[in-house]
């Protein structure tokens, strides 16, 4: 199988989309599948294929395994978002298929998989020139990103009239509906989590045998317990005796770190001993503002290579993952890898990756005009969670166990090599 996996030079290719392609790559080695990413809006200042090796980590050792080719197309327009016209976007794909219709020489078997939901004059124009399949997996959703995933907003865009509608408003209801043309372009959809299916079915009506639901997996192998916790928590300059509390995320209002920083001051009132270590990168003004009569008790640590935030995993008492809206949970996965207890909002498809063998979950409140969290209900769970340790690692260990058994890279291999096998069966 030749498969061709379209990645973007935009932020979520440097978060979400782009670990999601990485773990893929990972999965996929050693397989027959041939992988070649496709890096659309590249900034590279011309069309180039160059290929990388692959390395397989185990026991901290790197072997190489194979190549994955990749292919850059320059940029066009400046990020991954409806601003323009159809037409303009339009424009690229067509250059876009013209430059793989040219450098495509083995079509065995051929797939094209996306990644971005405005991808759908891409898919089309490619399955009029190729014999191929197309498949995309959809990772969020425009509208859910600034609503925060609150169909009641949604459904009040809908119902507008749009001479009726904000710019912005417009901008939303024209991106919808234009994301929606590829769920129905595509021949398969990837969800990441059932809730993401059932909104596809619901919202776009689509028919649930087109959906295939494989969740994330993380690849854990490198994953070493560290015995002697003391020593790196002074690495971190933590006290042995404080109580750690993490976040780790993009500080953005979907993440609902807000929430956590006002829960996390009723947690000092009880114990205060306690300290809050937020890991992420983003504009931080309006938390540290939120935050300026307790900073001395947080700590900004701004965005981590992944050793140092898997460093964090292994010290930090517990995590807590307040989204407002979460299509999958890659956080979540990663605290439930370092056997870390974690409480966190019963929310799309972060409700289903932590369940409650794991973690404490807090709902969130849905209003006409926005998603909250009872901050006094998030404090109570992390106070309970901080005064009781044997519930704490009891969770943790189940919370391994769930990783193993559902999100580790070996499932996503398997779950993927069945769903690409099931494109050339019928």
């Amino acid at each position: 199988m030749n498969l061709y996996l379209f990645s973007d030079n935009d932020v979520a290719a440097r978060f979400g989309i782009g670990t999601y392609l990485k773990e893929m790559t990972h999965a996929l080695e050693g397989t027959s599948i041939h992988v070649h990413i496709v890096h659309l809006h590249s900034a590279r200042p011309e069309f180039i294929i160059e290929k990388s090796r692959l390395f397989l980590r185990q026991n901290d050792r790197s072997l190489l395994t194979g190549q994955v080719e990749n292919w850059y197309i320059p940029e066009v327009r400046n990020q991954n978002t409806f601003d323009g016209t159809i037409q303009k976007v339009e424009d690229y794909f067509r250059n876009v298929i013209y430059l793989l219709r040219l450098n495509i020489k083995e079509t065995t078997d051929l797939v094209f998989h996306f990644n971005y939901n405005q991808s759908q004059a891409l898919a089309k124009g490619l399955k009029e020139i190729f014999d191929c399949k197309t498949v995309t997996t959809i990772h969020f959703m425009k509208w859910a990103f600034e609503y925060q995933g609150n169909l009641q907003q949604l459904h009040a865009l809908k119902s507008k009239p749009e001479n009726q509608m904000s710019s912005i408003e417009q901008l939303f209801y024209t991106t919808d509906a234009y994301e929606g043309l590829l769920y129905k372009e595509v021949d398969r959809v990837i969800a990441l989590s059932q809730h993401m299916k059932n909104l596809l079915c619901n919202e776009y009506r689509l028919n649930p045998e087109k959906i295939c639901v494989i969740p994330n997996g993380l690849d854990g192998a490198s994953f070493m317990p560290v015995t002697d916790k003391k020593n790196l928590r002074g690495k971190w300059k933590i006290s042995e005796n404080e109580s750690l509390i993490l976040f780790a995320g993009r500080l953005h209002s979907i993440k609902g770190l807000i929430f956590l920083i006002r829960a996390f001051r009723k947690v000092l009132e009880t114990i205060p001993d306690s300290r809050l270590v937020v890991a992420g990168s983003g504009n931080s003004d309006t938390y540290v503002r939120e935050s300026k009569d307790i900073c001395t008790k947080i700590t900004f640590a701004g965005l981590l290579d992944r050793n140092e935030l898997y460093e964090l995993y292994q010290i930090a008492d517990i995590g807590v993952v307040p989204s407002l809206y979460e299509p999958f949970g890659y956080v979540a996965i990663e605290m439930m890898m370092h056997e870390m207890p974690v409480v966190a909002t019963a929310t799309s498809g972060l409700n289903e990756v932590v369940d409650a063998t794991c973690g404490i979950k807090v709902p969130t409140i849905e209003h006409p005009d926005r998603v909250e969290i009872d901050t006094e209900l998030l404090a109570e769970k992390i106070l309970y969670l901080l005064q009781h340790p044997e519930e704490r690692k009891r969770l943790g260990v189940n919370a391994r166990k769930r990783y193993e058994r559902f999100y580790t890279s070996a499932v996503m291999r398997k779950n993927l090599l069945n769903f690409y096998s099931s494109l050339y069966d019928t």
